[in-house]
């Protein structure tokens, strides 16, 4: 059984252009893809999801605090 997925397009993507994040919930996963390339999707736990975002937020992907590339 097939289950439906339904996308929703991330509030900061704004209402023009092709480049927007959209998620989706499906059971025991969030689903992610740019709206770009909407066959490539990443698929998580909703933990982990949670450990994304808090990574983004404190900034653990920022070019500026990998070490050697100041």
């Amino acid at each position: 059984m097939e289950i439906p997925v339904h996308w929703q397009k991330s509030s900061f993507s704004g209402a023009e252009g092709p480049n927007c994040l959209e998620i989706a919930g499906v059971p025991d996963r969030l689903l992610m893809r740019e709206s770009d390339v909407p066959g490539t999707v990443l698929a998580a736990s909703r933990a982990e999801f949670a450990g994304l975002v808090a990574a983004v937020k404190a900034g653990e992907f920022d070019p500026l605090n990998v070490p050697g590339k100041r």
